[in-house]
């Protein structure tokens, strides 16, 4: 093949190197490495998702320093009416974060109490006073963190794809997790070339130029997720460089062959190129960075290792990083590939652009009143504080020659939203699905973020433009109908499209045995029973009180149904924990937390989609998941659910 195939378009470079390693099974996660839990996880990329094995926290713990107390034994206390509280039967003191002992249900902070014994304060009785005063009633678990309060056993925690931050490893050891499973790093070689080149820390003389683009290149692969190694400089022999690259390719996964900046070396990097495997492209249409090369080099008779010749002026050597090497590490390691958010912002100086090429022209930005305002910097491709300088990138595809000072340009930012502009938001009723949507979107490059906030909540939230899509099971009592008689109340202007994620029984959660023997809602009403309601507004609560009322049960006969949770989980979660014998939830929040079912109802949870989102690419990859084989399989390993319906329209009005 000749090594003279300039000015490729800028998509069909990219089409040509894609397709050969998809031909050479390379365009996909390269490897999975299982490892320990510590700081050296530290932006490495989860090769499969991170469920919670135990709740954080696992004990009711005290959020202050102070003494526990039963809440009844505070009714009463006023600024002048104290009570006295004896230590022992009545109160004790606890530091912040020890159990709460089973008896007690509060904790009083220390500054709120008064110690009784004589000729001493609370500050030097505190661990030994008699008793104590308060002058004030507490609420029940109050200044108590609940078992589970942050995460409950089996939940999602990360999704697979997640480049790990300090937070998430805090939050994978929180949820029980010691080792994960992450994607195995790309071992690049950073190969410079050139007679010319001279290490760093060298005393110049005249033609010698210092190597730092493999320095630069190196940081940029490490920032990315690669393990790259930096060779020494390679003269410009062709012999030389063809044992250095082969050397190269017997340990590493990509090849960056940086050529340098005499005339003629790029066309000797691709000479090297077509002699030891395939040239695929010598040239790409955009400036800076004309002389990329793009190839693959023999490795064996039976497999290959991808090579790009960089440029060797530090601009176009770090552009092409950016166009090239990102998103094929991005796709070796499972995770998305970086896109920067962008802005509008009035150009400050008109710029002129050769019209046969894309053009990536470096910014500093600022900005004044309400305007966003664009500068351009230098536009020398050697110029590398042009890089440190710049706050975007301005990119003025092939075609365009220039823009006039004064008109609104596109700018990539360097300083990120890009995960913002893919998330999903969907208010609403809970459901465990929604974690395994979660899971089966980051897959996709979506992300869903999901807030709970009951089904009505999620149809006003709707109505003021604050979400993509609601999860909502309201059941309207005079039709016996699901959602549908709702839209007109909550969304009477909204069109929307009304899509069933699956059936689901609702039922009673009770402790693992049902040793208070609850088998029916009337068993609810029993003065030893305690109940653990959802809160105002979720579908939950509406479907219990539907039934209530059929059954004429007064919600006042029932002892803890004010007591709210906003999750099918934290239901489980405070059964588990004893704070009550009995709630109506899910099945798959029941297992969870090892707890009973004991099923009552089937219902219909749906996702209630405005049509301007349903219609948008965004939510694109949502209908795919949700009407794959792949994803009701998943749905059918948890208790209680039905997808004989999931993907069905329901309505669209």
């Amino acid at each position: 093949m000749s090594v003279y195939l300039h000015d490729i378009p800028l998509p069909e470079a990219r089409s040509r190197f894609a397709e050969a390693l998809q031909k050479a099974g390379l365009w996909r996660v390269l490897g999975e490495e299982t490892i320990v839990l510590d700081e050296n996880a530290l932006g490495r990329v989860l090769a499969g998702s991170v469920w919670a094995k135990v709740s954080s926290p696992n004990y009711h713990a005290s959020a202050m320093d102070g003494f526990a107390v039963r809440a009844a034994d505070t009714s009463g206390a006023q600024p002048a009416a104290p009570l006295t509280l004896p230590i022992g039967p009545s109160a004790c003191y606890l530091d912040t974060g020890e159990p709460l002992p089973l008896e007690f249900d509060s904790v009083i902070p220390v500054e709120n109490v008064e110690a009784l014994d004589e000729n001493s304060n609370l500050t030097q009785a505190i661990r030994k006073p008699t008793a104590i005063r308060i002058r004030a009633a507490v609420a029940p678990w109050s200044h108590v963190r609940p078992l589970g309060e942050d995460i409950v056993a089996t939940q999602l925690v990360l999704p697979a794809g997640q480049v790990l931050r300090p937070v998430d490893l805090g939050a994978i050891a929180a949820s029980g997790n010691h080792e994960i499973k992450v994607a195995r790093r790309p071992k690049v070689a950073i190969l410079p070339t050139g007679t010319e080149l001279v290490p760093i820390g060298s005393s110049l003389k005249t033609g010698d130029i210092l190597e730092y683009n493999s320095l630069v290149l190196a940081g940029q692969v490490k920032a990315m997720g690669g393990e790259p190694t930096r060779f020494p400089i390679i003269k410009d022999d062709f012999d030389l460089i063809c044992a250095c690259v082969q050397e190269a390719a017997q340990t590493h996964d990509l090849i960056l062959l940086n050529a340098g900046s005499s005339a003629g070396a790029e066309d000797f990097s691709a000479k090297v190129v077509a002699k030891l495997g395939n040239l695929l492209v010598h040239g790409v249409a955009v400036r800076p960075g004309h002389p990329v090369i793009l190839g693959t080099i023999v490795h064996s008779p039976s497999s290959i290792v991808p090579i790009i010749g960089v440029p060797g002026y530090p601009v176009s050597a770090a552009l092409t990083i950016e166009i090239f090497v990102e998103p094929l590490l991005a796709k070796w390691l499972g995770r998305a590939s970086v896109e920067l958010p962008t802005e509008s912002a009035i150009l400050t100086r008109k710029v002129v652009s050769p019209p046969g090429d894309d053009d990536y022209i470096r910014v500093s930005l600022g900005r004044v009143g309400a305007k966003l305002l664009a500068t351009p910097l230098s536009r020398g491709a050697g110029v590398i504080t042009s890089l440190v300088q710049a706050d975007g990138l301005m990119i003025l595809p092939r075609g365009i020659q220039g823009v006039e000072a004064g008109n609104p340009v596109q700018v990539h930012l360097y300083r990120s939203r890009a995960e913002l502009d893919r998330t999903i938001l969907c208010l609403g009723s809970h459901d465990l699905t929604l974690d395994i949507l979660a899971q089966f979107l980051a897959k996709r490059n979506r992300r869903l973020a999901s807030a709970n906030v009951g089904s009505q909540g999620g149809l006003i939230a709707l109505g003021r433009g604050e979400a993509h899509l609601a999860g909502s099971h309201l059941l309207d009592p005079a039709t016996g109908d699901y959602n549908l008689p709702y839209l007109k109340q909550y969304l009477p202007d909204v069109r929307v499209r009304v899509v069933a994620l699956v059936g689901r029984d609702q039922g009673l959660i009770v402790k693992r045995g049902n040793p208070a023997g609850i088998k029916t809602l009337e068993d609810l009403t029993r003065p030893e029973v305690r109940f653990v309601n959802r809160q105002r507004g979720a579908g939950t609560r509406v479907l219990l009180d539907y039934h209530l009322s059929l059954e004429g049960i007064v919600p006042e006969r029932i002892i803890g149904y004010n007591r709210e949770e906003f999750t099918h989980l934290g239901v489980a979660a405070s059964i588990a924990s004893g704070r009550a014998d009995c709630g109506l939830g899910i099945a798959a929040a029941a297992q969870a937390l090892e707890l009973d079912f004991i099923p009552l109802f089937q219902e219909r949870y749906d996702l209630i989609i405005p049509s301007e989102h349903a219609l948008s690419n965004l939510l694109e990859p949502l209908f795919e998941v949700i009407k794959s084989q792949e994803f009701r399989m998943e749905v059918l390993k948890l208790p209680g659910y039905d997808v004989s319906v999931t993907g069905t329209v329901i309505s669209e009005v």
